[in-house]
C-alpha cells in the first residue's frame, strides 16, 4: 500500500544510521573509535562490509575486496562484525520511529523513510524530526543523520550532504539551489556506466543535467534519460511505503500417532526447519525470529520463541530451534503435533551477510537450493540432522 496526498505540498524525513555496522562496533568496544576501521572477514574472499571514515580518507568503501583496503591502509583494523547486534539495534530504532511516525518506510537495516505531509497541521515537523534524532541517539547512542526535504530524493540527497551526525533541510521551492552544484552521481541510481556517458556529453554536475535537452538525454540513455532529467529538476514522486512486516513462513506436521520417541522428532524437526529455510531463501528474505510449537495430546499447545540474528541459513535456524526444542519438549510424554514458524521476515537483512565465512556459506545454499529446485524439495536433507 502507498499513500498519496491530493493537492498537498510534500515533506519527507530520510534518517540514515551513520556508518552503522561500524558505530555498533565501536558502542560495544570504545577502543575502536577515531582509528581507521573496516567491518569483514580477513580472508581472501572476503570484502569490506562497512568502514570508519578514518578509513574512508584512504579510499576504502564497502564492497572493496579486503586485501585491497589493507593494501591502501596497512593500519587497517578488521573486526569480523557482530550480526546479533546489528539485528538489536536495528529493532530498537525501528521500535522507535513506529512509535513516534505517522506513516514511515524501512528502506534498509539502517534507513528510513517518515511522510510528515500534512502534519504541520499538528505540529512543526523540522521540531519532531529533531527530537525524534535525539530520542534514538539518547537510547542507542548511534550517530544518525537526517534531510529533510519534498521528495524522498531530496530527502536522501539531503542526509548524505548532513553526515556525518547532522541534518539538512531543503526548503520547498529550493531544491535547484540545493541539486546544482553536486555532480550528477550524487542523483540515486546513477552508477559508474551512466556517469561515464553523461561525462561523454559534457554533463557533469546536476545543473548541466537539469539545463540539458530531455530530447537529447533519451536519444542517448533512453527511458532513463527522461527520468533523470526530471530528477535533475528536484522531480521525484515516490511515494514512502507504510512498513508492514512480512507474512511468517511456518510448517507443522499433525501425526498420525501420538510419538513418544525424540530422536524421531528431531529429525522431523530437522525436515522442517529446512523446509520453511529454504522456502525463505526462495523469496529472498531472512528471518529475525523463530518459533517452535508442540502440541500434547489431547490438545494441550505449548509454544516458545526466540529473537535471532537475521538470517535465512537452515544450521543458525536449527541450532535456535533445537534449543526450542529442548525448553518445551516433555521427556516421556508423547506429542500429538509438532510445527516451525519463521517471523520478522526481511529483505533488506542482506546487508548482514558480508561476514567471515559466509560468502562460503551463501555458495553453499545456493547450490544446495539448485538441486532442491531442479529435483525436488526433499533432494537433499541432513543425515542424522539433529540426532545424536
Amino acid at each position: 500500500m502507498k499513500i498519496v496526498h491530493l493537492g498537498m505540498q510534500r515533506l519527507i524525513a530520510h534518517f540514515d544510521l551513520d556508518a552503522f555496522f561500524v558505530s555498533v562496533e565501536c558502542l560495544l568496544d570504545p577502543s575502536l573509535k577515531g582509528i581507521p576501521l573496516a567491518v569483514g572477514g580477513d580472508s581472501d574472499r572476503s570484502v569490506v562490509a562497512a568502514c570508519s571514515y578514518e578509513a574512508r580518507k584512504f579510499g576504502i568503501h564497502s564492497a572493496m575486496p579486503m586485501r585491497t583496503a589493507i593494501k591502501l591502509c596497512p593500519q587497517l583494523k578488521i573486526v569480523p562484525g557482530t550480526r546479533a547486534a546489528y539485528s538489536k539495534y536495528s529493532r530498537i530504532v525501528t521500535e522507535m520511529i513506529a512509535g513516534a511516525a505517522p506513516v514511515f518506510e524501512k528502506a534498509s537495516i539502517d534507513e528510513f523513510y517518515v511522510d510528515l505531509t500534512g502534519m504541520e497541521r499538528y505540529f512543526k515537523p523540522m521540531e519532531w524530526t529533531l527530537k525524534l534524532r535525539q530520542d534514538i541517539i539518547s537510547k542507542t547512542g548511534l550517530p544518525i543523520s537526517f534531510g529533510m526535504g519534498t521528495s524522498k530524493m531530496i530527502a536522501k540527497i539531503a542526509t548524505d550532504a548532513a553526515k556525518p551526525n547532522g541534518y539538512l533541510f531543503v526548503p520547498p521551492g529550493g531544491e535547484n539551489d540545493f541539486l546544482d552544484p553536486m555532480p550528477v552521481a550524487k542523483i540515486p541510481g546513477v552508477g559508474d556506466q551512466t556517469n561515464r556517458d553523461l561525462l561523454q556529453l559534457g554533463i557533469e554536475t546536476i545543473r548541466d543535467l537539469r539545463m540539458s535537452k530531455p530530447e537529447l538525454l533519451s536519444r542517448f540513455l533512453g527511458k532513463w534519460g527522461g527520468a533523470l532529467w526530471q530528477k535533475a529538476n528536484g522531480s521525484h514522486d515516490a511515494a514512502v511505503s507504510p512498513y508492514q512486516e512480512a507474512k511468517s513462513i511456518s510448517t507443522e506436521n499433525t501425526f498420525d500417532q501420538d510419538i513418544d520417541d525424540p530422536a524421531f522428532l528431531l529429525e522431523e524437526l530437522v525436515r522442517m526447519t529446512e523446509k520453511v529455510a529454504f522456502e525463505l531463501r526462495q523469496e529472498n528474505k531472512m528471518a529475525g525470529c523463530v518459533a517452535l510449537k508442540i502440541r500434547y495430546p489431547p490438545f494441550e499447545t505449548t509454544s516458545k520463541q526466540t529473537t535471532i540474528s537475521y538470517t535465512c541459513y537452515d544450521d543458525e535456524i536449527l541450532s535456535q530451534a533445537k534449543l526450542l526444542f529442548r525448553q518445551l519438549y516433555r521427556k516421556g510424554q508423547p506429542v500429538r503435533l509438532i510445527g516451525v514458524r519463521l517471523s520478522e521476515l526481511t529483505a533488506e537483512a542482506s546487508q548482514t551477510n558480508l561476514f567471515q565465512d559466509h560468502g562460503r556459506k551463501s555458495d553453499l545454499y545456493k547450490a544446495i537450493d539448485e538441486v532442491k529446485n531442479k529435483f525436488g524439495k526433499d533432494a537433499i536433507n541432513k543425515a542424522g540432522g539433529l540426532k545424536k
